[in-house]
């Protein structure tokens, strides 16, 4: 049976705030993060999520425990959620990021990883899921990286194409069925 993934991006930080591209690094969400976070909860508290699963930096696990923290559900921490490590360009103006990411589709940033290793960490967890979540509806809870792997394995959209492509947050999220 498949498998159906609700996914949300990390609410709203103080780097996102300031155009910084975290990458790695833990990052904090800010007040108005909060209240999404909150907002989260109301709009996903009767959806028939049955876990969550979530990236391990710090802005995604706050995410979660606030949407989801006290619920009983599940929250289940995942290194291979995390964004693109950016490497030494972690904590980056984003506007430099944006400006050559398609130079590290393939070859790795400073001291981090491409969008394709990184793109393949998060399909790697995707393909673990049914392991044990098989035809229940669970929540992702991550980042751009989780967005364009659910999107490279759902539909086979390259990897240059994803990273080309502008990215448009979507405050209802986005839901996705694995075979």
């Amino acid at each position: 049976m498949p498998i159906e993934i609700v996914f949300e991006t990390h609410a709203l930080t103080e780097d996102n705030e300031r155009g910084i591209a975290t990458g790695w690094l833990p990052g904090r969400l800010s007040e108005r993060g909060r209240a999404n976070a909150a907002d989260l909860r109301r709009r996903r508290r009767d959806d028939g999520i049955t876990a969550v699963f979530t990236s391990d930096l710090r802005r995604a696990t706050q995410t979660a425990e606030i949407a989801f923290g006290g619920t009983g559900m599940p929250i289940l921490c995942d290194w291979q959620l995390r964004e693109c490590d950016f490497g030494t360009r972690n904590g980056s103006p984003g506007a430099e990021i944006r400006q050559d990411r398609l130079d590290h589709c393939q070859h790795p940033y400073p001291g981090g990883e491409s969008h394709e290793q990184a793109i393949a960490r998060v399909a790697r967890c995707l393909a673990d899921l049914p392991t044990r979540w098989d035809g229940q509806r669970v929540m992702l809870i991550g980042h751009l990286a989780t967005y364009r792997a659910l999107e490279h394995v759902t539909t086979g959209r390259s990897v240059r194409d994803l990273v080309a492509a502008a990215f448009e947050w979507q405050a209802e999220g986005w839901q996705y069925r694995l075979a």
